[in-house]
C-alpha cells in the first residue's frame, strides 16, 4: 500500500511539474499563502524591501505581491473609517421589501380613488384666505 501512495504523490508531482503548476506542488515549501505570511511579505514591501527581491525570495510574481499590498492598505484604511454601516441580512431585507412592495400598492390603490372620485374631472383648486 505504501509503495502504490508513494508512486501516486510522485506521479502526481510530475503533472504537477510538467503544467508548471510549481505553487500547487509546493516547491520549496512555499505553496500556499497563509494570511500571517501574506502580512509578514506586505510589512517586507513596506518597510523598503524590493519587490523582485522579495518576489524572487518567495516564489511570487511581482503583480501578486503589489496585490496583496493593495488588499492590505484597502483594509487599514476600511478599519480607520468611524462611520461603520451595518450589512442587512437576508431576513431584514426580506421583511423591508415586503414593506416596499406593501406600501406601493397602497398608493397605487389611493390614486385609483381620488381618480374615481374626481370623476374624470380635476380636484377643484382653492384659493388662498388671505
Amino acid at each position: 500500500m505504501a509503495r502504490k501512495q508513494g508512486a501516486v504523490s510522485r506521479a502526481s508531482e510530475g503533472a504537477r511539474r510538467a503544467t508548471g503548476d510549481a505553487r500547487a506542488a509546493g516547491v520549496g515549501g512555499k505553496g500556499r499563502f497563509s494570511a500571517g505570511r501574506k502580512r509578514e511579505a506586505v510589512l517586507r514591501l513596506l518597510g523598503g524591501a524590493s519587490l523582485e527581491e522579495l518576489s524572487r525570495e518567495l516564489g511570487v510574481t511581482g503583480a501578486r505581491l503589489s496585490q496583496w499590498r493593495e488588499s492590505f492598505l484597502d483594509g487599514g484604511t476600511q478599519n480607520l473609517k468611524s462611520h461603520v454601516v451595518e450589512a442587512v441580512d437576508d431576513g431584514d431585507r426580506q421583511k423591508l421589501q415586503a414593506k416596499v412592495g406593501e406600501l406601493t400598492m397602497e398608493i397605487e390603490l389611493l390614486y385609483k380613488k381620488v381618480e374615481i372620485l374626481e370623476g374624470g374631472r380635476p380636484l377643484a383648486t382653492r384659493r388662498s384666505r388671505r
